[in-house]
């Protein structure tokens, strides 16, 4: 039997750059890349567009210091960004954003990703968040991805920020999402037997040339091709850093609540993908304010009581990793609403008050940019 993980884990997001005065997206020169790199190392990367900007944070035990370093990898960029009349936004699209005026980042492998997506890849004007959770055991990882499949949905719901597309409302939470679906290798991982079958498939693709590495497999859930971990990358970037704090602790208190499961012969439930993927499409349509399918109750069932059941079934992991706290700060995004809820509620506000639907969209991207530093 494999030993017992380390629950370790660490946080990527992607930010956009904005022009403070605009409110649109703005290429970010060399040297402020550059003076990001000299203070905060490899914890600050370039990403597919000049107008993006990468994060990600050193490993953590303890939720409270992985909060303390977002903190601060967000305060340091948007200080750095500030003299170029740049700023940050940890929103997953950009109100004002469209695709046809962001740049990729020069260089050979943008350049051989840009050719392999072509007018795919062109859509990527996007930002999401990545949980990485150290589960070193291969075999354990492999399992434990086939049964955190089910909540994919759940999370993804509690980070939505992204209802605005190309100036337009999509009447969407998560329209990032819909991006992602565009590309191929997206999407929930098939049911994996072992990390053998998981291998086996990885290296049809790598030997026909299709990908050089499982790099390029993007799904919601993942085994990192770079460190033992098992990556959740179904999220959109949360705008309020406590939300993504909050989306981290219940990811990793989750996948803890399975791994005790198994050590008393137990599993979750397997659900076929298509019913999973009815789930993750009601995610990102609806929300917090939506609902759920409970596919053993065989019942829509509204997302709130779903939260409360999740923080049932996770409590005595979520103390014994001393991440009570904030796990049940979900009850605050859903009675409060995520980002996108309140992207759309600025942009109404204004309309209402007499705006044009340029001042609205402003207001919605004020909303995320003030977000962004409110911790």
């Amino acid at each position: 039997m494999p030993g017992a993980p380390s629950f370790t884990f660490g946080i990527e997001e992607e930010y956009h750059l904005v022009n403070r005065e605009s409110r649109e997206l703005a290429d970010a020169p060399d040297d402020l890349v550059a003076a990001c790199r000299e203070a905060l190392g490899e914890r600050v990367a370039k990403e597919f567009l000049k107008s993006q900007i990468e994060i990600g944070t050193k490993p953590h035990t303890r939720f409270k210091d992985a909060r303390e370093e977002l903190a601060e990898l967000r305060t340091r960029i948007s200080d750095l960004a500030e003299p170029y009349g740049l700023a940050i936004s940890a929103s997953s699209t950009q109100p004002l954003s469209r695709r046809r005026e962001t740049n990729q980042q020069d260089g050979e492998r943008y350049d051989a990703l840009a050719d392999d997506l072509a007018g795919v890849g062109r859509r990527l004007v996007v930002c999401g968040m990545h949980v990485h959770l150290g589960i070193e055991d291969q075999s354990l990882r492999i399992d434990l991805m086939n049964q955190a499949r089910y909540f994919v949905p759940h999370l993804l719901t509690l980070t939505t920020s992204s209802p605005f597309w190309e100036k337009e409302d999509t009447g969407l939470k998560s329209f990032r999402s819909v991006i992602m679906d565009g590309l191929p290798r997206t999407g929930l991982p098939n049911h994996f037997e072992s990390w053998a079958a998981y291998e086996r498939t990885i290296a049809v693709m790598i030997d026909c040339g299709v990908i050089e590495d499982a790099s390029k497999i993007w799904w919601d859930l993942r085994p990192s091709s770079k460190y033992p971990t098992l990556e959740m990358r179904a999220m959109d970037v949360c705008t309020r850093l406590d939300d993504a704090i909050t989306v981290a602790a219940l990811y990793v208190c989750l996948a803890r609540m399975l791994y005790r499961l198994r050590e008393q012969n137990l599993s979750w439930r397997m659900y076929p993908a298509f019913l999973i993927n009815e789930n993750r499409w009601r995610a990102q349509r609806y929300g917090v304010e939506g609902s759920l399918f409970d596919f053993g109750r065989g019942a829509l069932v509204p997302y709130a009581d779903l939260v409360e059941e999740i923080l049932e079934l996770i409590r005595q992991d979520a103390e014994a990793l001393g991440g009570l706290d904030e796990v049940e700060r979900a009850r605050g995004i859903v009675s409060g609403g995520t980002s996108a809820d309140h992207q759309v509620s600025a942009y109404k506000a204004r309309r209402a008050d007499g705006g044009s639907h340029r001042e609205g969209l402003e207001a919605a991207a004020d909303c995320a940019l003030a977000e962004t530093l409110s911790f």
